[in-house]
């Protein structure tokens, strides 16, 4: 099999010739501390790894709806820790918008969310830009670039996050902010989050054919260790069924992220028609994923993304133990529909150890 055809076979869920691996995008800080300022086309080529590249296409707004929506940025300065702070303002036409927030050379965070109550969200729903047309040229030109090797994905259109509760909860309003408002006032958080798929969906359609062979929706804030099955149940699962219906038609597959806790909501996942679940996290970076158990559960349903514990393996393993990890993994997953893949993001680690990943990868047959 080709590199193209190996993980098309694996996102349905089917069993290829071998395992396939990725990681899930590399990190800039990753590239320019260990690779010397590789790109992501060259850190896939140095490793000798099929590519599974990250690019998003342009999305192109109406100048008036830009005219509505006043960006203007100040720098707030750099703490005592070195963190890049600043404040961003958003004039509309009945209001401004606050938002703050900070970065350092790892990741960025948010300090003081731009929607802050019921009339902040509704200035934010008349005025936020959303495009009237979208470029593919970016993910055309990376698919013709990599060829039979790889795919390309990424997440699709959204305003922070996959899915419409992770957005909210996680980039607009705040979690525990989000939380408390599906027990004090659950008919306005449902109102939010079909405002939000209404947007969403409203893109996907103006958008056409997606050219991407995978998209990305949900998100960290879905896990289990953040929310409850309960929760996810009643603020998740009818927002995601009709996103994830709206990209099959437009003719993509579907892979739902859950960067925490899984294991409760295995069963309510493959009932929101995503095709697969990442990062499918192990107990030793935080999550809880017992990877032959949720095969076992629902791996008729679902491919799996990921389950290699990053740290163990890269970052504080050496060969021999990354070849033992990634051995383990496969035979959890004996029937095909995974791609094995460090469970997120990863900033350190001996490139040694992931060129023993891709070693032990390629022994990995069905």
């Amino acid at each position: 099999m080709t590199g193209r055809e190996r993980f098309l076979t694996a996102i349905s869920n089917k069993k290829p010739d071998r395992l396939p691996c990725q990681v899930h995008s590399w990190m800039e800080y990753y590239l320019n501390t260990y690779l010397g300022g590789m790109d992501q086309y060259q850190a896939y080529e140095y490793f000798g790894m099929d590519p599974v590249i990250y690019v998003k296409p342009e999305f192109i707004y109406n100048e008036k709806d830009l005219a509505n929506w006043e960006v203007n940025v100040i720098d707030l300065g750099t703490d005592e820790d070195g963190n890049q702070h600043w404040q961003t303002i958003i004039n509309t036409p009945e209001g401004t918008l606050v938002e703050k927030a900070a970065k350092n050379k790892f990741t960025r965070w948010i300090i003081e969310y731009i929607i802050k109550d019921e009339k902040d969200f509704e200035i934010w729903k008349k005025y936020v830009p959303i495009p009237e047309r979208v470029d593919w040229s970016s993910v055309i030109e990376a698919k013709k670039r990599i060829g039979d090797r790889g795919i390309v994905r990424d997440a699709y259109f959204d305003f922070g996050q996959g899915s419409p509760w992770q957005s909210f909860s996680s980039k607009l309003f705040g979690l525990e902010e989000s939380i408390m408002a599906c027990y004090d006032n659950p008919e306005w958080m449902h109102y939010v989050l079909e405002s939000i798929l209404e947007k969403k969906l409203k893109v996907i359609e103006r958008g056409g054919k997606i050219e991407l062979d995978l998209v990305e929706t949900g998100g960290g804030a879905g896990s289990s260790t953040v929310i409850s099955p309960s929760l996810f149940k009643e603020f998740c699962l009818p927002y995601d069924i009709k996103q994830h219906k709206a990209l099959h038609e437009a003719g993509t597959k579907v892979v739902y992220h859950l960067c925490g806790g899984i294991m409760p909501l295995l069963e309510l996942v493959a009932r929101n028609g995503a095709d697969g679940l990442e990062t499918m996290t192990p107990p030793g970076m935080g999550g809880d994923c017992d990877l032959k158990e949720a095969t076992r559960r629902v791996g008729d349903k679902l491919f799996f993304v990921g389950g290699f514990d990053q740290n163990e393996g890269f970052e504080n393993g050496n060969p021999e133990k990354v070849r033992k990890m990634v051995f383990e993994l496969h035979e959890a997953c004996p029937d095909g529909g995974y791609i094995i893949s460090p469970s997120d993001h990863f900033f350190f680690g001996d490139p040694e150890n992931i060129k023993a990943f891709v070693d032990a990868v390629r022994e990995c047959t069905y």
